[in-house]
């Protein structure tokens, strides 16, 4: 097996159009945001009437081909994550539905990179960016939009004799836009017993007849097809329930904090610092690691939990690597996991701004800082590093 990481220096538009098409799962990538600020490198694109107008052009004009080298390079199953602030998140939307198709968005999601906001000039304290995700094609995707992480073991307040903790959810569809004229197969009669809690599809001793119904009294559907019930009695329960219009008896099912394969969780839209980290959990991750050569990284907090929705031995791409973020990432994935994900990342030999501190630092282009973090990764997480 090769190296977790490898590192290419040069003009991400000649690299990637040299990758074999299809050859990657997983393009993880936080392009210039054309802020017009000045940190290592200068983060603006202008034409030469220095109008804003003209900025925004000369970005989209960048980007448009390397977005379409990135959707060449990715495999159908692939997906795509962009991280991008206000100055072009509405362009950069409208090129990925352009190049990659309205039908492959995933989502917009919103990051809190910077819980305080930020202070220094007027208008709002800016405390967000934004993740554009699509899809290289969303019938073949295996992106899986949900996590380990936002499960809370208090959401299960029950435990069986066995120890595991479940919850009790009802087994009737509780969307009124499932009922007997739209799914009629899933309205059938269940039989339970509310003293000793057993359930069945046909009349045994003791048992009550059960049919689905909402509150209101209007006939329901089950969640569970007939044979699923059949296969599944033990996961299921009937109980009697106090409701608006007295005591009744109703079906539940357990649902188990550990099932098979291990409780997952939808991903929300919004990911918060506390979750996935912060820029200032950022720049101090990367201090410890070959010190403050770089303003503005991301946490690797933040592509780890883009990397868990995406298999453990995906092949991973950063065209626009910074700081190295994403390298490094991989790598603490699979040390944690036990993954074989691999990860390239492109940085260009732009010099950097002479007075910064990545220059200070003896850095003396962009690609020096994405080199020098991916070298101590290696030599600090381990995984390896191939250089081109």
């Amino acid at each position: 097996m090769g190296a977790t990481n490898t590192f290419v220096e040069g003009d991400n538009l000649d690299v990637l159009r040299d990758l074999e098409p299809g050859s990657v799962d997983l393009i993880c990538t936080d392009p210039p945001y054309n802020t017009g600020n000045d940190f290592a490198y200068a983060d603006t694109f202008r034409q030469p009437d220095g109008l804003r107008a003209g900025r925004h052009h000369a970005w989209a004009a960048m980007m448009r081909p390397r977005l379409e080298a990135m959707r060449d390079a990715l495999a159908l199953t692939g997906a795509i994550y962009l991280s991008i602030d206000d100055n072009e998140a509405a362009r950069l939307r409208i090129l990925m539905d352009e190049i990659f198709g309205e039908d492959n968005f995933l989502a917009q999601v919103v990051v809190n990179l910077n819980p305080k906001g930020r202070q220094l000039g007027g208008g709002f304290a800016t405390s967000h960016e934004y993740l554009l995700v699509y899809a290289r094609d969303a019938r073949s995707c295996v992106l899986d939009a949900s996590t380990t992480d936002t499960v809370d073991a208090d959401d299960f307040p029950e435990v069986a004799e066995d120890g595991r903790r479940f919850r009790h959810l009802p087994l009737r569809n509780t969307n009124k836009k499932f009922n007997p004229l739209s799914s009629p197969t899933l309205h059938f009669p269940v039989y339970g017993d509310p003293d000793g809690g057993r359930v069945a599809t046909t009349p045994f001793d003791g048992a009550t007849e059960v049919l689905p119904v909402f509150g209101d009294g209007r006939s329901a559907v089950w969640r569970w097809s007939r044979p699923r019930i059949e296969a599944r009695p033990d996961d299921l329960v009937c109980r009697r329930i106090k409701g608006l219009a007295g005591w009744r008896v109703d079906i539940f099912q357990r649902d188990w904090l550990q099932p098979p394969g291990g409780r997952r969780k939808k991903l929300p839209t919004i990911w918060l610092a506390e979750e996935v980290g912060s820029t200032d959990t950022a720049v101090a991750e990367l201090k410890r690691l070959v010190g403050h050569v770089f303003e503005s990284p991301k946490p690797t907090g933040l592509v780890r939990r883009i990397l868990r929705t995406m298999p453990m031995d995906a092949r991973v791409l950063d065209p626009f690597a910074g700081s190295g973020t994403t390298g490094h990432a991989v790598a603490l994935a699979n040390l944690e996991d036990g993954g074989t994900r691999s990860c390239l990342s492109i940085n260009s030999a732009e010099p950097t701004r002479p007075d910064s501190n990545a220059a200070r630092a003896g850095l003396a282009c962009v690609a020096d800082i994405t080199r020098v973090r991916l070298r101590a990764v290696a030599e600090q997480v381990g995984g390896g590093l191939e250089e081109r």
